[in-house]
């Protein structure tokens, strides 16, 4: 194969020294490929939508049509959501419709607003849903493991499935079994018979959704058991590092990247993105393609800054960036569609003599062709994983010679990007003038990091809204009575990392407070659920100096046995369980506080008696942190002033619970540290 190589580049070099160049076959005679089934992005794994829906208005709608609206932006073909579990799965966690087996709700988090405005603006988007966790009452066992009750856990699916449809009129098209975990045979052909029993048999299954070689196990086990064959109508790998398997391509099964990406937004993330977009089909037969993350709507410390396709983190400014991969995946997603056909490779789609690669896709009824281009760069087109093989790309010009049903065209419709780092402002989508086609025949100059489209269609389209405000830091003072929001939705500017927080109404002799619902450790994705606790984060990671104030309740049935409000938290995601900060923990029944320096409680700073407090009633905590100093107090009572350790510099705010289980929290309020000292200095002090 390498001999053959070189003696092609040689030939190559002969030919282009004699005036000849590449030619490349665009030939649909002998059939087409694979059928093309869509570009996409995923909203979840976990709560990176979060900071979008508070945004205001007109910048949430912009965003939304960058996201979303056919010729305008990304045009994206899937919206994959996280189905909530109650855990952890990343950046936060989303919430489950049932927090136990006797609750069923549809009003909780944001997907089902989210799946809303994406059909609203293009009613042929495909939803395709995926636990990350589950709740921890679909094993009695207590066991980490779903499967355990497989009818059980498909009837919790299944539900999920009929609620988005029942309240929200969307219909799930794809469903998947659990986000990077070991899948079980028996589990997924239980779900495809409880989905045909329950009238779901349009909802189709994805299956495993584990990392690259994880992923190919199951081609054998289809390969062996006709059921699971049947059961499994797509195998998801993800990031796949655009190749497949012999027993991938055996199964005769559509194969997708069903998450990838997953790099920072910058210009190199764009030539991920358009680099992978082709080549996981040339390379791999691949024939969708997931973005994780959708969009990064969440605060810019978490895990993964800026892994979406978009960034929009400061709702309070309503700042949002369109970023370099809306418009490099718009060379692919304006001008094609779910069901339009590749072209065989060799025939329309493959590698350039020198770097880059095509592909060709042609409608299904045979009136339009799209041929899309990218020459990336080994350097300007890493992906955050796996690590891509060292190549080269180098100027070229290459000739296409079209034969078959579009043979006859005279003339196809050019945009272009170019990615630029030399100082140089980069070109994105920008509308060139038409190829002329002669006899089927035409000739193009390539530079290296282009991005090129050639179609039939003259529907693009690159977008615009006026450019929105500049980007301010998180507002304070702040503060939060719960009063605005209907009762189940999540709290704006509150990112849950562990448990979950919702708006409930106690009635006219309060009003509404936040409440952590979840008394049980969920079937968690990773370890942060370990603390077995809830926590909930707010702010900047920046802060150091802030003082932080909330009323808290024990909740009257299936109760936590203590609360806490902290700040300087400085770990979020899965490595929350290993954040520093200080946390001030209350337990009212024991009238008891301590005071600690990191999550995990095992580093004490104080502890001591509280005084009398109201054991099942509202108290309320307040922290000052204010050089290497704390100062709390509870109920305007004053309890510690310490010295706290230097390394604990900055982080967020938050609330918590100090166990499972029910506790509300009310009138919130965050102050600088200045008007905090004057509000501590009023406190009683024995």
């Amino acid at each position: 194969m390498m001999l053959m190589n070189k003696i092609h580049i040689f030939m190559h070099f002969i030919a282009v020294s004699l005036g000849y160049t590449d030619m490349y076959q665009i030939d649909d005679r002998k059939g087409f490929g694979r059928r093309f089934d869509g570009i996409g992005g995923i909203s979840g794994g976990g709560a990176t939508s979060k900071l979008l829906i508070n945004y205001p208005e007109p910048q949430r709608s912009e965003i939304l049509d960058y996201l979303f609206k056919p010729n305008f932006g990304a045009s994206l073909h899937i919206l994959k959501v996280e189905i909530g579990g109650d855990g952890q799965s990343t950046d936060g966690t989303e919430a489950s419709h049932m927090h136990n087996a006797d609750d069923e709700n549809y009003q909780r988090g944001y997907e089902w607003w989210l799946m809303v405005e994406a059909k609203k603006r293009n009613p042929d988007i495909k939803i395709y849903g995926l636990p990350w966790s589950f709740p921890g009452w679909l094993n009695p066992m207590g066991e980490r493991n779903p499967y355990r009750f497989p009818k059980l856990t498909a009837g919790y699916v299944i539900k999920w499935i009929k609620g988005a449809a029942k309240f929200y009129n969307v219909t799930v098209d794809y469903i998947g079994i659990w986000n990077e975990k070991k899948y079980d045979s028996t589990y997924i052909k239980t779900l495809r018979n409880e989905l045909n029993k329950a009238g779901l048999r349009h909802v189709k299954i994805v299956a495993p959704d584990m990392v690259r070689k994880d992923t190919w196990a199951i081609c054998k086990d289809i390969l062996k058991d006709p059921e699971l064959a049947q059961a499994v109508d797509y195998i998801g790998s993800h990031y796949p590092g655009t190749i497949t398997t012999k027993d991938g391509i055996k199964t005769g099964k559509p194969l997708w990247a069903s998450e990838d990406y997953s790099t920072f937004n910058d210009l190199v993330g764009g030539g991920c993105w358009a680099r992978i977009l082709n080549q996981n089909f040339v390379n791999g037969n691949i024939t969708a393609t997931i973005s994780w993350n959708l969009i990064a709507a969440y605060y810019d410390s978490l895990p993964y800054t800026r892994d979406g396709l978009m960034t929009a983190e400061s709702p309070w400014s309503g700042s949002y960036v369109v970023e370099s991969p809306i418009w490099l995946g718009a060379h692919t997603t304006q001008f094609t569609q779910i069901g339009w056909n590749y072209y065989r490779h060799g025939y329309g789609s493959g590698h350039f003599v020198y770097g880059g690669s095509y592909v060709s896709l042609a409608s299904p009824d045979g009136k339009h062709l799209t041929i899309i281009i990218e020459t990336m760069s080994h350097d300007h087109s890493k992906c955050i994983r796996p690590p891509l093989p060292q190549y080269n790309v180098k100027k070229q010009t290459v000739k296409f010679q079209i034969k078959g049903q579009f043979a006859g065209i005279n003339m196809l419709q050019m945009w272009k990007s170019q990615l630029r780092f030399d100082n140089m402002p980069s070109t994105f989508f920008k509308k060139l003038n038409p190829v002329k086609v002669i006899d089927g025949e035409f000739t193009l100059d390539l530079d290296i990091d282009d991005v090129i489209t050639l179609t039939t269609l003259n529907t693009g389209n690159k977008g615009s809204h006026p450019s929105p405000p500049p980007v301010k830091d998180f507002p304070l003072p702040y503060m939060e009575n719960f009063e605005k929001y209907n009762e189940h939705e999540e709290p704006y500017n509150f990112a849950q990392q562990t448990g979950s927080f919702e708006v409930i109404d106690l009635g006219e002799g309060h009003g509404k407070v936040m409440r952590q619902m979840v008394t049980q450790i969920p079937i968690y994705w990773c370890a942060a659920e370990k603390l077995n606790f809830a926590t909930n984060y707010i702010g900047s990671q920046k802060w150091s100096d802030i003082y932080v104030q909330v009323d808290a309740k024990l909740g009257d049935t299936n109760s936590t046995d203590g609360y806490f409000v902290a700040a300087r938290i400085f770990e979020g995601g899965c490595k929350l369980i290993d954040s520093t900060g200080i946390f001030f923990f209350v337990y009212p029944e024991s009238q008891r506080f301590v005071v600690t320096g990191n999550i995990a409680q095992s580093v004490i700073h104080k502890l001591g008696p509280t005084g009398k407090l109201n054991v099942k009633g509202w108290n309320t905590l307040s922290l000052l942190i204010k050089d290497g100093s704390a100062v709390g107090s509870i109920n305007d009572k004053f309890l510690f002033n310490i010295t706290v350790a230097d390394f604990k510099t900055h982080g967020f705010a938050g609330v918590g619970t100090s166990s499972w289980g029910i506790a509300d929290f009310d009138n919130f309020v965050l102050r600088n540290a200045k008007e905090g000292e004057k509000i501590m200095n009023k406190m009683k002090r024995d």
